[in-house]
């Protein structure tokens, strides 16, 4: 058994014009957490990020969406990690993965970054890729020459619904995952159609 998840820290870029893109769904997931707490985010400038903190299942967790944009988003994740000192291992990266259809949802621990700019920053400024990450579908383009402009679009309703529905089943699952209950939530993820 593992010690489980301290952080969670949602990828997206910062602005009203980025809110509702495909790249946008890690701050949607922390919106998703947040709904059924009351609690919010508040912009801590030392961190260039909203940090927020809240129970789950009985264990407080923080709450990170850095507000650097999603290439530097390691230097938010790594100066709040050093501060708190909290180990690779016990945070959480929830992301967009292209290489998931629109619905999926999948957990992982370690890895590459499947040339996500957000995982690649994080990587390095961590240090190590011994983070959790949960990858939330949005498809692929098809055209390798399209990601940028892709995952900067807001999807189409049905799409959008699809996404939507693949965050509140990440939800359903976080109490597990922050309580290291990996292999768990993978077996049933990763039999889940989508």
């Amino acid at each position: 058994m593992t010690q489980g998840i301290s952080l969670i820290v949602g990828l997206g870029n910062p602005g009203a014009e980025y809110a509702e893109t495909r790249h946008n769904v890690g701050f949607r997931f922390l919106d998703v957490l947040l709904d059924a707490t009351g609690e919010i985010l508040r912009a801590e400038s030392r961190f260039s990020a909203n940090v927020g903190k809240i129970t789950i299942s009985g264990k407080d967790i923080w709450l990170l969406a850095p507000q650097t944009f999603m290439n530097h988003s390691g230097d938010s994740v790594s100066k709040f990690a050093h501060y708190y000192k909290i180990p690779a291992a016990e945070i959480l990266v929830v992301h967009d993965d292209l290489d998931l259809p629109p619905g999926a949802v999948r957990l992982k621990v370690g890895g590459g970054d499947g040339g996500h700019n957000g995982l690649s920053d994080v990587t390095e400024k961590l240090g190590t890729s011994d983070y959790v990450r949960l990858r939330i579908g949005i498809g692929h383009p098809g055209i390798a020459a399209q990601v940028v402009s892709y995952v900067l679009k807001k999807a189409p309703s049905a799409e959008q619904a699809l996404i939507d529905t693949a965050i509140m089943i990440a939800k359903v699952h976080v109490a597990d995952i922050v309580h290291g209950q990996f292999q768990k939530v993978m077996n049933v993820l990763h039999t889940h159609k989508s």
